[in-house]
Protein backbone atom coordinates (compact mmCIF):
# COMPACT_ATOMS: atom_id res chain seq x y z
CA UNK A 1 0.00 0.00 0.00
CA UNK A 2 1.69 3.60 -0.86
CA UNK A 3 1.98 5.65 2.46
CA UNK A 4 -1.18 8.01 3.04
CA UNK A 5 -0.85 12.19 3.01
CA UNK A 6 -3.42 13.90 4.58
CA UNK A 7 -2.81 17.74 4.18
CA UNK A 8 -4.57 20.92 4.62
CA UNK A 9 -4.90 23.95 5.48
CA UNK A 10 -6.69 23.40 9.19
CA UNK A 11 -3.95 22.05 11.51
CA UNK A 12 -6.93 20.98 13.92
CA UNK A 13 -8.63 19.63 11.01
CA UNK A 14 -6.00 17.50 9.58
CA UNK A 15 -4.88 16.05 12.69
CA UNK A 16 -8.02 14.68 13.42
CA UNK A 17 -8.22 13.14 10.64
CA UNK A 18 -5.07 11.60 10.58
CA UNK A 19 -5.40 10.33 13.87
CA UNK A 20 -8.61 8.18 12.44
CA UNK A 21 -6.34 6.69 9.70
CA UNK A 22 -3.48 6.21 11.84
CA UNK A 23 -6.09 4.37 14.29
CA UNK A 24 -7.02 2.19 11.39
CA UNK A 25 -3.10 1.87 11.08
CA UNK A 26 -2.03 0.94 14.06
CA UNK A 27 -5.08 -1.83 13.78
CA UNK A 28 -4.37 -3.51 11.07
CA UNK A 29 -0.23 -3.78 12.23
CA UNK A 30 -1.66 -6.01 15.46
CA UNK A 31 1.51 -5.22 17.45
CA UNK A 32 1.49 -1.89 19.49
CA UNK A 33 5.00 -2.08 19.82
CA UNK A 34 5.66 -2.07 16.21
CA UNK A 35 4.80 1.52 15.83
CA UNK A 36 6.32 5.22 16.01
CA UNK A 37 5.67 8.55 15.73
CA UNK A 38 8.04 11.31 14.15
CA UNK A 39 6.89 14.42 15.25
CA UNK A 40 7.28 17.01 11.77
CA UNK A 41 6.77 20.21 13.69
CA UNK A 42 9.99 22.25 12.48
CA UNK A 43 11.58 25.84 13.13
CA UNK A 44 14.63 25.97 11.42
CA UNK A 45 16.43 23.90 8.73
CA UNK A 46 18.49 21.94 11.29
CA UNK A 47 15.07 20.75 12.75
CA UNK A 48 13.80 19.84 9.50
CA UNK A 49 17.55 17.73 8.78
CA UNK A 50 16.53 16.43 12.20
CA UNK A 51 13.17 15.47 12.02
CA UNK A 52 13.96 13.49 8.57
CA UNK A 53 16.81 11.55 9.53
CA UNK A 54 14.46 10.44 12.54
CA UNK A 55 11.69 9.27 10.07
CA UNK A 56 14.53 7.25 7.73
CA UNK A 57 15.74 5.86 10.07
CA UNK A 58 12.60 4.80 11.60
CA UNK A 59 11.12 3.33 8.13
CA UNK A 60 14.42 1.69 7.90
CA UNK A 61 14.05 -0.44 11.50
CA UNK A 62 12.07 -3.06 10.92
CA UNK A 63 10.54 -4.66 14.08
CA UNK A 64 11.89 -7.76 15.25
CA UNK A 65 8.96 -9.33 16.81
CA UNK A 66 6.29 -8.33 13.74
CA UNK A 67 5.64 -8.84 10.36
CA UNK A 68 4.95 -4.90 9.28
CA UNK A 69 5.46 -2.14 11.17
CA UNK A 70 3.19 1.94 10.75
CA UNK A 71 5.11 5.05 10.81
CA UNK A 72 3.48 8.14 11.67
CA UNK A 73 5.55 11.62 10.26
CA UNK A 74 3.02 13.67 12.41
CA UNK A 75 2.05 17.76 11.93
CA UNK A 76 5.07 18.29 9.04
CA UNK A 77 5.04 22.05 8.99
CA UNK A 78 8.26 22.55 6.45
CA UNK A 79 6.26 22.13 3.16
CA UNK A 80 4.44 25.58 4.04
CA UNK A 81 5.13 28.65 2.42
CA UNK A 82 7.66 29.57 5.06
CA UNK A 83 11.56 31.03 5.58
CA UNK A 84 12.07 27.61 6.59
CA UNK A 85 10.15 25.95 3.86
CA UNK A 86 11.49 28.02 1.43
CA UNK A 87 14.99 27.67 2.18
CA UNK A 88 17.75 25.11 0.19
CA UNK A 89 18.76 23.18 3.16
CA UNK A 90 14.98 22.06 3.37
CA UNK A 91 14.14 21.64 -0.35
CA UNK A 92 17.30 19.27 -0.03
CA UNK A 93 16.02 17.65 3.05
CA UNK A 94 12.47 16.98 1.27
CA UNK A 95 14.14 15.46 -1.87
CA UNK A 96 15.99 12.82 0.34
CA UNK A 97 12.55 12.61 2.41
CA UNK A 98 11.29 11.47 -1.32
CA UNK A 99 13.55 9.36 -2.32
CA UNK A 100 12.96 7.26 0.79
CA UNK A 101 9.03 7.23 0.60
CA UNK A 102 10.00 6.20 -3.58
CA UNK A 103 11.71 2.94 -2.69
CA UNK A 104 11.02 1.38 0.95
CA UNK A 105 9.21 -1.59 1.36
CA UNK A 106 5.53 -1.29 0.85
CA UNK A 107 4.81 -4.83 2.24
CA UNK A 108 7.03 -4.43 5.44
CA UNK A 109 6.12 -0.50 6.35
CA UNK A 110 2.48 1.17 6.62
CA UNK A 111 3.29 5.15 6.26
CA UNK A 112 1.06 8.05 7.21
CA UNK A 113 2.41 11.46 6.75
CA UNK A 114 0.22 14.84 7.73
CA UNK A 115 0.90 18.55 6.94
CA UNK A 116 -0.48 21.89 7.55
CA UNK A 117 -0.01 24.09 6.41
CA UNK A 118 1.32 23.21 2.96
CA UNK A 119 1.84 25.33 -0.01
CA UNK A 120 -0.14 23.53 -2.86
CA UNK A 121 2.28 25.72 -5.20
CA UNK A 122 5.37 23.79 -4.62
CA UNK A 123 6.82 20.96 -6.73
CA UNK A 124 7.05 18.93 -3.37
CA UNK A 125 3.32 19.01 -2.60
CA UNK A 126 2.22 17.78 -5.82
CA UNK A 127 4.99 15.19 -5.57
CA UNK A 128 3.18 13.61 -2.55
CA UNK A 129 -0.30 14.24 -3.79
CA UNK A 130 0.69 12.42 -7.33
CA UNK A 131 2.87 9.52 -5.32
CA UNK A 132 0.51 8.89 -2.08
CA UNK A 133 -2.69 8.12 -0.98
CA UNK A 134 -3.20 11.99 -0.82
CA UNK A 135 -6.14 14.04 0.78
CA UNK A 136 -6.46 17.49 0.77
CA UNK A 137 -8.84 18.77 3.70
CA UNK A 138 -10.70 21.40 2.12
CA UNK A 139 -11.87 24.39 5.03
CA UNK A 140 -13.44 27.60 5.23
CA UNK A 141 -17.12 28.86 4.58
CA UNK A 142 -17.17 27.61 1.07
CA UNK A 143 -15.97 23.90 2.14
CA UNK A 144 -17.92 21.17 3.59
CA UNK A 145 -15.21 19.36 5.71
CA UNK A 146 -15.92 21.57 8.81
CA UNK A 147 -20.04 20.58 8.65
CA UNK A 148 -19.09 16.70 8.26
CA UNK A 149 -16.94 16.61 11.31
CA UNK A 150 -19.59 18.69 13.60
CA UNK A 151 -22.26 16.29 11.91
CA UNK A 152 -20.41 13.33 12.91
CA UNK A 153 -19.30 14.54 16.65
CA UNK A 154 -23.42 15.19 17.24
CA UNK A 155 -24.44 11.44 16.05
CA UNK A 156 -21.29 9.90 18.12
CA UNK A 157 -23.70 11.44 21.29
CA UNK A 158 -27.14 10.43 19.48
CA UNK A 159 -27.94 14.31 18.75
CA UNK A 160 -28.38 15.19 15.00
CA UNK A 161 -28.82 18.60 13.23
CA UNK A 162 -31.71 19.69 11.26
CA UNK A 163 -32.02 21.47 8.82
CA UNK A 164 -29.47 24.21 7.91
CA UNK A 165 -27.90 24.19 11.59
CA UNK A 166 -24.68 22.63 10.62
CA UNK A 167 -23.95 24.83 7.53
CA UNK A 168 -25.16 28.08 10.09
CA UNK A 169 -23.09 26.98 12.97
CA UNK A 170 -19.84 26.67 10.58
CA UNK A 171 -20.20 29.79 9.32
CA UNK A 172 -20.78 31.83 12.75
CA UNK A 173 -17.57 30.23 13.50
CA UNK A 174 -15.82 31.34 10.81
CA UNK A 175 -14.93 27.94 9.53
CA UNK A 176 -12.64 27.23 12.73
CA UNK A 177 -12.62 23.79 12.71
CA UNK A 178 -12.03 23.52 16.26
CA UNK A 179 -13.86 26.01 17.59
CA UNK A 180 -16.80 24.68 15.61
CA UNK A 181 -16.29 21.05 17.24
CA UNK A 182 -16.22 22.87 20.58
CA UNK A 183 -19.28 25.05 20.29
CA UNK A 184 -20.83 21.49 18.88
CA UNK A 185 -19.72 20.08 21.92
CA UNK A 186 -21.44 22.99 24.02
CA UNK A 187 -24.96 22.52 22.59
CA UNK A 188 -25.07 18.95 23.22
CA UNK A 189 -24.01 19.23 26.23
CA UNK A 190 -27.24 22.34 26.90
CA UNK A 191 -29.59 19.41 25.47
CA UNK A 192 -28.85 16.79 28.42
CA UNK A 193 -27.88 13.58 28.41
CA UNK A 194 -31.53 13.01 26.57
CA UNK A 195 -30.24 13.79 23.56
CA UNK A 196 -32.63 15.52 21.02
CA UNK A 197 -31.94 18.15 17.85
CA UNK A 198 -29.31 21.14 17.04
CA UNK A 199 -31.75 23.60 14.99
CA UNK A 200 -31.19 26.74 13.49
CA UNK A 201 -32.74 28.85 16.25
CA UNK A 202 -30.42 27.04 19.26
CA UNK A 203 -27.56 27.47 16.81
CA UNK A 204 -28.45 31.38 16.40
CA UNK A 205 -29.38 31.97 20.12
CA UNK A 206 -26.50 29.75 21.77
CA UNK A 207 -23.38 30.46 19.49
CA UNK A 208 -21.39 33.13 19.05
CA UNK A 209 -20.68 35.14 15.85
CA UNK A 210 -17.75 36.05 14.13
CA UNK A 211 -16.69 38.74 12.00
CA UNK A 212 -18.65 37.98 8.77
CA UNK A 213 -20.73 35.71 10.00
CA UNK A 214 -23.05 38.39 12.09
CA UNK A 215 -24.63 38.42 8.75
CA UNK A 216 -25.19 35.10 7.91
CA UNK A 217 -28.03 33.96 10.17
CA UNK A 218 -30.17 36.61 8.80
CA UNK A 219 -29.59 35.61 4.99
CA UNK A 220 -29.97 32.08 5.38
CA UNK A 221 -33.46 32.66 7.37
CA UNK A 222 -34.14 35.10 4.79
CA UNK A 223 -33.53 32.28 1.70
CA UNK A 224 -35.50 29.64 3.55
CA UNK A 225 -38.49 31.89 3.39
CA UNK A 226 -38.89 31.19 7.42
CA UNK A 227 -40.56 34.75 7.73
CA UNK A 228 -40.96 34.23 12.03
CA UNK A 229 -37.12 33.25 11.87
CA UNK A 230 -35.99 35.68 9.28
CA UNK A 231 -37.41 38.74 11.50
CA UNK A 232 -35.83 37.25 14.79
CA UNK A 233 -32.81 37.19 13.43
CA UNK A 234 -33.13 40.54 12.07
CA UNK A 235 -34.07 41.53 15.21
CA UNK A 236 -30.90 40.11 17.13
CA UNK A 237 -28.79 41.43 14.47
CA UNK A 238 -29.60 45.10 15.27
CA UNK A 239 -29.71 43.87 18.93
CA UNK A 240 -26.02 43.44 18.73
CA UNK A 241 -25.39 46.79 17.63
CA UNK A 242 -24.90 46.09 13.99
CA UNK A 243 -26.13 47.90 11.19
CA UNK A 244 -27.97 47.57 7.99
CA UNK A 245 -25.05 48.22 4.97
CA UNK A 246 -23.38 44.60 5.57
CA UNK A 247 -26.71 42.78 6.26
CA UNK A 248 -28.07 44.02 2.69
CA UNK A 249 -24.82 43.59 1.06
CA UNK A 250 -24.50 40.12 2.21
CA UNK A 251 -28.12 39.58 0.98
CA UNK A 252 -27.37 41.15 -2.44
CA UNK A 253 -23.71 38.89 -2.77
CA UNK A 254 -25.79 35.55 -2.38
CA UNK A 255 -29.05 37.02 -4.71
CA UNK A 256 -26.35 37.51 -6.96
CA UNK A 257 -25.15 34.13 -7.29
CA UNK A 258 -28.15 32.67 -7.31
CA UNK A 259 -29.59 34.64 -10.08
CA UNK A 260 -27.02 33.08 -12.18
CA UNK A 261 -27.66 29.61 -10.97
CA UNK A 262 -31.08 30.28 -12.07
CA UNK A 263 -30.71 31.50 -15.08
CA UNK A 264 -28.40 28.62 -16.33
CA UNK A 265 -30.67 26.21 -14.77
CA UNK A 266 -33.53 27.58 -16.82
CA UNK A 267 -31.39 27.30 -20.15
CA UNK A 268 -29.95 24.73 -19.10
CA UNK A 269 -26.25 25.12 -18.49
CA UNK A 270 -26.72 23.42 -15.46
CA UNK A 271 -28.35 20.25 -15.24
CA UNK A 272 -29.29 18.43 -11.59
CA UNK A 273 -27.27 19.50 -7.90
CA UNK A 274 -24.76 21.89 -9.13
CA UNK A 275 -21.35 19.62 -9.30
CA UNK A 276 -17.39 20.02 -10.11
CA UNK A 277 -18.16 18.66 -13.05
CA UNK A 278 -21.52 20.47 -14.19
CA UNK A 279 -19.62 23.99 -13.17
CA UNK A 280 -16.41 23.04 -15.38
CA UNK A 281 -18.93 22.45 -18.14
CA UNK A 282 -20.72 25.57 -17.98
CA UNK A 283 -17.87 27.28 -17.61
CA UNK A 284 -16.46 25.81 -20.73
CA UNK A 285 -19.73 26.82 -22.16
CA UNK A 286 -19.84 30.28 -21.20
CA UNK A 287 -16.96 31.68 -19.26
CA UNK A 288 -15.84 33.65 -21.90
CA UNK A 289 -18.84 36.07 -21.36
CA UNK A 290 -17.74 36.54 -17.64
CA UNK A 291 -14.32 37.71 -18.52
CA UNK A 292 -11.49 37.20 -16.31
CA UNK A 293 -12.73 37.43 -13.10
CA UNK A 294 -10.72 37.08 -9.54
CA UNK A 295 -10.48 34.60 -7.20
CA UNK A 296 -14.18 34.39 -5.11
CA UNK A 297 -15.77 36.88 -7.05
CA UNK A 298 -19.78 37.05 -6.45
CA UNK A 299 -20.20 38.54 -9.65
CA UNK A 300 -18.41 34.96 -11.33
CA UNK A 301 -20.04 31.57 -10.24
CA UNK A 302 -17.14 29.93 -11.63
CA UNK A 303 -14.73 31.20 -8.97
CA UNK A 304 -17.21 29.69 -6.48
CA UNK A 305 -16.85 26.62 -4.49
CA UNK A 306 -19.19 23.63 -6.49
CA UNK A 307 -19.82 22.58 -2.59
CA UNK A 308 -20.83 25.98 -1.84
CA UNK A 309 -23.29 26.67 -4.46
CA UNK A 310 -25.04 23.43 -4.24
CA UNK A 311 -25.81 24.24 -0.88
CA UNK A 312 -26.90 27.13 -2.20
CA UNK A 313 -28.98 26.54 -4.72
CA UNK A 314 -31.03 24.37 -2.92
CA UNK A 315 -33.38 26.99 -2.14
CA UNK A 316 -34.27 27.37 -5.33
CA UNK A 317 -36.98 25.30 -6.07
CA UNK A 318 -39.21 27.84 -4.36
CA UNK A 319 -37.82 30.57 -5.69
CA UNK A 320 -37.85 32.23 -9.39
CA UNK A 321 -35.89 34.26 -11.63
CA UNK A 322 -38.88 36.72 -11.26
CA UNK A 323 -38.88 36.50 -7.53
CA UNK A 324 -34.87 36.74 -7.18
CA UNK A 325 -35.50 39.96 -9.28
CA UNK A 326 -37.69 41.56 -7.15
CA UNK A 327 -35.39 40.68 -4.27
CA UNK A 328 -32.77 42.56 -6.12
CA UNK A 329 -34.92 45.66 -6.06
CA UNK A 330 -36.13 45.40 -2.68
CA UNK A 331 -32.25 45.56 -1.23
CA UNK A 332 -32.12 48.30 -3.05
CA UNK A 333 -35.41 50.40 -2.10
CA UNK A 334 -34.34 49.27 1.28
CA UNK A 335 -30.72 51.17 1.06
CA UNK A 336 -32.33 54.19 -0.26
CA UNK A 337 -34.58 54.22 2.51
CA UNK A 338 -32.13 54.01 4.81
CA UNK A 339 -30.83 56.97 3.70
CA UNK A 340 -33.67 58.75 4.18
CA UNK A 341 -34.81 57.21 8.02
CA UNK A 342 -31.35 56.03 9.04
CA UNK A 343 -32.61 55.76 12.79
CA UNK A 344 -35.24 53.39 11.58
CA UNK A 345 -32.89 50.86 10.20
CA UNK A 346 -34.39 47.59 11.69
CA UNK A 347 -38.06 48.81 11.02
CA UNK A 348 -37.09 49.66 7.21
CA UNK A 349 -35.42 46.32 6.88
CA UNK A 350 -38.16 44.20 8.88
CA UNK A 351 -40.75 45.67 6.25
CA UNK A 352 -38.63 44.80 3.62
CA UNK A 353 -38.54 41.28 4.37
CA UNK A 354 -42.06 40.74 5.01
CA UNK A 355 -42.66 42.57 1.37
CA UNK A 356 -40.56 39.57 0.21
CA UNK A 357 -41.40 36.79 2.08
CA UNK A 358 -44.96 37.04 2.88
CA UNK A 359 -46.73 36.93 -1.14
CA UNK A 360 -44.08 33.65 -1.31
CA UNK A 361 -45.43 32.10 1.24
CA UNK A 362 -49.18 32.88 0.76
CA UNK A 363 -48.18 31.51 -3.30
CA UNK A 364 -47.19 27.87 -1.45
CA UNK A 365 -49.22 25.23 -1.82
Amino acid sequence: MPFQFIAGSDDFLVQRRARTEWTELVLSVGDPNAVEIVEGQAGNVDEVNKCVANFVSAVRTISLFAQDKAVWLKDVSFLADSVTGRSKGTLEAVEHLQEVLANYDEQAVRILISASPVDRRKKAYKWFQANGKSIFLETGKDAGAVVVMVEEEAARTGVRFSGNAADILVQMTGGSARLALEETRKLVTYLGPDGGTIDPPLVAELVPSLGDSDFFEAAEAFYSLDLEWTLAAVHRHFFAGHDARGLISSLQNRNRLLLQIKAMMQTGRLRGRVSKESLEKAAADMGIDFGEAPAKSGFCIFTQNPWYLGRLADSLNKLSLRALLDFQEAFCDAFMEIIRRPTEQEAVITAMAVRCISPLIAASP
